[in-house]
């Protein structure tokens, strides 16, 4: 019988406040792979009447999202970006037997010295967090796009994000950044630091300003995984250089692909 190589499905998974437009650009630089984009209730798809936006609760609807796609076709590459990575950490953390591999990004969210940016310091405050995303929310989309200033590169992609914000958003904002006081990622990096976790990459991009380099590369040390690291880029990595980040994402792949089937 012809030997048929496997295919894992790469699957990706988007943060805040952004819906899945994000990946355009990198999923362009990755034609020739099968991807998926998924977006987390209130982030381009819409919220569930039952739905509580909590770190638990995403992670639940990322599960619920992965199985009947290994079902079809065996365990995915899984890509998590800005919140996307810590859904990602979570999925990876109770269920690996659904993972090839794994990447994201800010994974210093999980180091123990992590401080939380100013933006989502005040997201977690009453009052505050709502005064904030009435705000957001009221902007037209002009203004939205000037919020993102310095991704001129995908104004396609901006202007998608833009229009994407809305009431619900700013309710799973609240809800989620609320659930994320520290030490809930604290507790999560602890986790993954004494599970058996299939193969991971860190994706570092060296000039994000939410999440330093520096813990990101700690806590890739700590946890024994690759590190991808793209100089000079910043927190929309996907958007500013695409295809550097597609040839590491494909380098890492290789390396850590299912073995052919006969």
């Amino acid at each position: 019988m012809a030997t048929l190589e496997t295919r894992p499905t790469r699957v990706f998974v988007h943060g805040n406040p952004e819906v899945a437009a994000i990946w355009d650009p990198l999923h362009g630089a990755l034609s020739s792979f099968p991807t998926v984009a998924l977006s987390p209730p209130g982030f381009g798809a819409p919220v569930p009447a039952d739905f509580e936006p909590t770190m638990a609760r995403y992670v639940a609807w990322l599960i619920a999202q992965l199985e009947p796609l290994v079902s079809t076709a065996g365990p995915v590459d899984l890509v998590g970006h800005d919140w996307g990575s810590g859904h990602v950490l979570g999925a990876v953390l109770d269920r690996p037997d659904l993972v090839n591999t794994w990447a994201v990004d800010v994974l210093g969210l999980c180091h123990p010295d992590y401080t939380w940016h100013d933006a989502a310091l005040r997201w977690q405050q009453p009052v505050i967090g709502e005064e904030m995303v009435e705000a957001m929310v009221s902007l037209t989309v002009e203004e939205r796009i000037a919020m993102f200033g310095g991704l001129d590169r995908s104004p396609d992609v901006v202007r998608a994000i833009a229009e994407g914000i809305d009431a619900a958003m700013g309710r799973c904002i609240l809800g989620l950044y609320r659930d994320a006081v520290q030490p809930a990622m604290a507790v999560l990096g602890q986790q993954l630091g004494t599970s058996t976790l299939p193969p991971g990459l860190a994706i570092n991009a060296t000039d994000d300003a939410y999440v330093s380099s520096e813990l990101t590369v700690s806590m890739a040390e700590h946890l024994g995984i690759e590190r991808l690291d793209l100089d000079g880029n910043g927190h929309w990595w996907m958007l500013e250089d695409p295809d550097t980040a597609a040839s590491g994402l494909t380098t890492f792949w290789s390396a850590h692909g299912i073995s052919p089937m006969t």
